[in-house]
């Protein structure tokens, strides 16, 4: 499926006090940060590619997910878990005749 940008507004009017409008940025950017959460919380949108919409780092993104009930492991079972771990791990101790970097055990 080919993948466009689209546009996506809200607008809606409020009865408020002008002065409210001092909060009116910090509003706006909360709410994109919520649609932003709820794409990723959905599986629509990658984490790298949430961070990139906010503009933030991934550790600043990783905060958000946790003020927000995201895991990043939601969607893994545990022994899905503990493939990645494993698999990651060969990874990172194939290089030839050098210490392990980490040991790691699969719990049973």
């Amino acid at each position: 499926m080919a993948k466009a940008e689209v546009e996506v507004q809200f607008t809606f009017t409020l009865p408020i006090d002008e002065s409210f409008l001092r909060h009116k940025t910090d509003a706006e950017r909360k709410a994109i940060e919520a649609f932003v959460l709820e794409l990723l919380r959905h599986g629509d949108i990658s984490a790298g590619r949430a961070a990139k919409l906010l503009d933030i780092s991934r550790w600043d993104l990783s905060d958000l997910m946790s003020v927000a009930g995201i895991s990043p492991f939601a969607e893994l079972s545990a022994e899905d878990l503990d493939t990645e771990v494993e698999t990651a791990l060969k990874v990172l101790n194939s290089k030839d005749d050098e210490e392990p970097l980490c040991v790691y055990s699969v719990r049973t």
